[in-house]
């Protein structure tokens, strides 16, 4: 299967041939696995089994991990049993009444705990694939920043690499990636990031307080992700178009004790170290087991 470019149409033009190949294929496996329920984690390559469910009169249970859903989300919405939610806000913009906030389910080790106020470790982290604005803003403020924290460590990404090596010094933990991120969270008292949902999740499951950057790729989406942790009082926002060294600085001295223990305990509540088990129960309720 393959997505819709809704930037470039020309690309769009193997569909026709592509999405009813996909739905055959999907048909095939559910007519061999014949499920109980289907579970589709959102995105197009969840839509051949998704429309295989539907053909086959087989209920189906979707995940929605942005605040703003993708086209299949919406698409499929209306004929789902329930629909999974990762923030607050998701279920505004849907075509159904049956929505279970659940939040996105996370590898192990994200475990609830206190973080320091005020905080001693800054983690700072661009998502999987690093981001080169904070990269920029973060090394531009180094000296600022280890002056206020006793260890920074910075996730940079593969795109980072010869910064990391450049701007060492001790305090400094720059890394190009990690496979280990629920330790660095659990080390962490407060952290900067992109406003990814999976990364909102991980923060949101330790109960840090965060400060998000949003990135402008792929329709904004990630706005309404920052926007929705900013609303639970668990972040504040920079715009990327605001983002330097100044400005990083400021927002972090902005946050006072006070402030920060209420964003910490509002980023607790928001968190769901649990949502495996929270969608694993949504799929039980609906088989009826």
């Amino acid at each position: 299967m393959r997505g819709l470019d809704r930037d470039a149409l020309w690309k769009n033009i193997a569909l026709p041939v592509v999405a009813p190949a996909a739905l055959r294929s999907g048909l095939r496996i559910v007519d061999r696995f014949r499920p109980d329920v289907v579970l589709g984690m959102g995105g197009y390559v969840m839509a051949p089994a998704v429309a295989a469910a539907r053909l086959r009169r087989i209920p189906y249970v979707l995940h929605e991990k942005d605040v703003r859903p993708g086209l299949a989300t919406r698409f499929f919405a209306r004929g789902a049993a329930v629909v999974c939610t990762t923030l607050p806000g998701t279920e505004a913009r849907l075509r159904t009444k049956r929505v279970e906030l659940t939040g996105v389910p996370l590898r192990e080790g994200f475990q609830p705990r206190i973080p320091n106020v005020p905080p001693r470790r800054l983690l700072i982290t661009g998502g999987s694939q690093g981001a080169r604005h904070i990269n920029e803003a973060v090394w531009g403020a180094l000296d600022e920043l280890l002056r206020r924290f006793a260890e920074v460590v910075h996730v940079a990404g593969k795109q980072g690499a010869e910064g990391v090596r450049s701007y060492a010094r001790p305090g400094y933990r720059g890394l190009e990636f990690t496979g280990d991120m629920p330790q660095l969270m659990a080390e962490a008292d407060l952290v900067v990031s992109r406003a990814g949902v999976g990364t909102i999740a991980e923060i949101s499951a330790v109960g840090l307080p965060m400060v998000l950057v949003p990135g402008t790729f792929g329709g904004g989406h990630q706005e309404e992700n920052a926007n929705a942790m900013v609303d639970a009082g668990a972040a504040v926002r920079i715009g990327d178009a605001d983002l330097d060294p100044e400005s990083l600085v400021a927002a972090l001295d902005s946050l006072t004790p006070d402030k920060l223990r209420a964003m910490a305990k509002a980023s607790a509540a928001s968190g769901r170290h649990d949502a495996a088990k929270r969608v694993l129960k949504v799929l039980h309720d609906v088989v009826g087991t």
